[in-house]
């Protein structure tokens, strides 16, 4: 599996994810945003507060918050950066 390397989060609540291999993915945390413990991220300041985890494993914003690098690259649509 390929390891995150850089992740964003935009307004929209969407996180540019970007792989090891040079691929970016949007990933929408929208649907995510009823389901515990993902409604605390509906705080858009903690929201933005997202990094990736140590080695690339996925991303987090605290130690009981996170996603994985294989569920962000199944689900989330490819873009090109520019």
């Amino acid at each position: 599996m390929y390891k995150v390397v850089s992740v964003k989060a935009t307004d929209d609540y969407k996180l540019i994810v970007t792989f090891d291999n040079g691929t970016a993915k949007e990933y929408d945390m929208k649907p995510k945003l009823n389901e515990w413990p993902f409604e605390l991220l509906k705080n858009k300041a903690f929201f933005k507060a997202v990094k990736v985890d140590a080695g690339g494993y996925g991303v987090s914003w605290n130690s009981e918050l996170d996603l994985g690098e294989y569920e962000l690259w199944k689900n989330g649509k490819e873009i090109k950066l520019v």
